[in-house]
Formats: C-alpha cells, sequence, structure tokens
C-alpha cells in the first residue's frame, strides 16, 4: 500500500515539475516574441507618432510618445510635395509591369531548367546562380552602355525589359524558385497531356504554370516589393523629374528639413510657410510605404501558404 502510494506521489510531482517547466518556457517564448516584437514595431510605430506631431512637439524633447494633439498638416504638405497621385500611379505601373514580366519568363526558364535536359544545361545553371550574389553595382556600368548603344540611355526601359529575359531585380532568384517547384510536380500530368496530345507549350500553359500558383504568388509579393523600393537603378536611369517614383522624392523632403523658429511661429499661428520638419518627412514616408503594406495584407494568406510549399524540395 506503501509502495502504491509512494509511486503515486512520485508520479504527481513529476506530471508537476512538466507542467511548471512547460509554463516557464511558453513564459520565456512569449518574453522573446514581445521583444522581437518591439524590435520590428518601434520604427514603424515612431514613424507613426511622429507624422502627426506639430512643429512644438517636435522641438519638445520631453515629448517621445504623447502628444498634445494630432497635426495631420504634416500629410498635406508631403502629399503635395510627392505630387503623390501621379507618383503613385507611375510606381504602380512600373511594378506591375516588372513583375508580368518576371513571372511569366521566369517560370517559363526554370520549367526549362527542370523538366529538359540539353548541353550546357548545368554550366548554364552555375551561372545563374552566380547572377545571384552578383550586385547591380557591378555591372551598372556595361549594363548603361548597352541600353545607351541602343538608343534608350533613360527611361523605363532599361529597367523593365530586362525582366522579360529573366534577368532584371533579382530574376535569378524567381528562375530558382520556380524550377524548384517544377521539380516537385508529377511527371505523370506531363505524360497525360503528351497521350492527349498537347505540345510541350500546351503542356506548360495549360497544366505547370497554372499548377504554380504557390511560386507564382511569391514570386508576384517578392517582385512588387523589391521593386517599388529599389532605389538604386530608377536613380541611374530615371532622370527626368516627371519620371521619378514615389522612393525617389523622398530624399528632397529629407533634404528640406530643418527650416528655423521663426518658420515654425508662422506655420502654428496660421501663416503660409510650409515648415519641413521631421513630422514632414515621416508623414511622407509613411505615404511612399502605405501602398506596400496594404498589397502585402491583401496577399499574406497566399503568401504564407506560397512560403511554405515553394522551393522546398531538389532533385
Amino acid at each position: 500500500m506503501k509502495n502504491v502510494s509512494f509511486a503515486a506521489a512520485k508520479n504527481y510531482l513529476v506530471a508537476k515539475k512538466s507542467v511548471i517547466t512547460n509554463k516557464a518556457l511558453r513564459a520565456v517564448m512569449y518574453i522573446l516574441l514581445l521583444d522581437l516584437c518591439v524590435v520590428f514595431l518601434y520604427p514603424f510605430l515612431y514613424m507613426l507618432i511622429t507624422s502627426v506631431k506639430s512643429p512644438t512637439d517636435i522641438n519638445d524633447p520631453s515629448i517621445t510618445w504623447i502628444i498634445n494633439r494630432f497635426y495631420f498638416h504634416n500629410y498635406k504638405i508631403a502629399y503635395q510635395n510627392l505630387n503623390y497621385i501621379p507618383s503613385l500611379l507611375r510606381t504602380v505601373i512600373y511594378c506591375l509591369v516588372s513583375t508580368v514580366g518576371h513571372v511569366f519568363v521566369c517560370s517559363f526558364v526554370g520549367y526549362g531548367f527542370a523538366r529538359y535536359n540539353f548541353k550546357g544545361k548545368k554550366l548554364f545553371f552555375l551561372q545563374l546562380l552566380l547572377s545571384m550574389v552578383v550586385p547591380i553595382q557591378t555591372i551598372i556600368v556595361p549594363q548603361y552602355l548597352l541600353f545607351s548603344a541602343l538608343g534608350m540611355p533613360n527611361g523605363f526601359g532599361p529597367l523593365v525589359i530586362p525582366t522579360f529575359f529573366g534577368f532584371g531585380l533579382r530574376g535569378a532568384l524567381f528562375i530558382f524558385l520556380f524550377r524548384q517547384y517544377y521539380l516537385s510536380l508529377p511527371a505523370s500530368l506531363e505524360e497525360a497531356a503528351a497521350v492527349d496530345g498537347c505540345t510541350p507549350l500546351m503542356t506548360f500553359f495549360r497544366i505547370a504554370f497554372p499548377a504554380s500558383t504557390s511560386s507564382i504568388v511569391v514570386s508576384t509579393v517578392l517582385s512588387v516589393v523589391w521593386h517599388w523600393n529599389d532605389y538604386y537603378e530608377p536613380g541611374i536611369y530615371l532622370t527626368d523629374s516627371s519620371q521619378k517614383l514615389l522612393p525617389m522624392l523622398l530624399p528632397s523632403i529629407y533634404s528640406a528639413m530643418g527650416s528655423d523658429g521663426n518658420a515654425a511661429d508662422a506655420l502654428i499661428e496660421g501663416g503660409n510657410v510650409d515648415l519641413y520638419t521631421a513630422g514632414v518627412a515621416m508623414a511622407a514616408t509613411f505615404l511612399v510605404v502605405l501602398p506596400v503594406i496594404i498589397f502585402y495584407f491583401v496577399f499574406q494568406k497566399q503568401f504564407k501558404q506560397g512560403i511554405e510549399t515553394s522551393g522546398i524540395t531538389g532533385e
């Protein structure tokens, strides 16, 4: 009887210790996740709070998070100086056209690498992988000379045309993603299509490409975000002010910061002086990143599902 009671007590203590350990580990995990959330959300929250600060609050070192009043005039100044609607439409069209080129051509090239054997295949694929680690700064000069020789030294041509040849901004990565997906696609689907009389092109467009939804979503989201945030190449080729994209207009607002106190007083008292403070800069930054945030929230479910199923298998 004593042995039974002792064994029951021992099992109870072990179970209770296990529960306490699990709770402690869970608490530590939540603390770490909370710390990570603070690290990632701090810049975004700081941007939002600063964007609605008045010049008086910005110049007051005692005010950081709790402001006296919301000052939305910063957004009006930023909106006007960004020439927001025309710049937004120009940037959206550029990103969408480039993304269409990337998704369509990179999926086609990736399918060729996954399904066909040809002379020099491994060498070409090695070159593809190497191009992923070569920074654009090292090849921008010969690329610029090439497009100059073609009569396109400036404009959107040098930015958009490479995406329709499987190159462009990180095109090699998209080819790799599609190749990895097509390697996992059952060959029996293509064999059945061939029996039904489908040509290789028909098999790709009717079976392989529609089946690669996860890779399409991942490539689309990444391509849009990367093209939207890209500043280096557009800064080389888009020299006309009427061609500038939204992110390219931010430096002009940042450089205008630092007005004197008299301008601040005039603005607060209802004068016509537009004060370029940190609030205006943060409001302009939020207006620039807002379309990308909306785009991600719309496609976040599909994007997460695509990440889980894309590029996780190999030969």
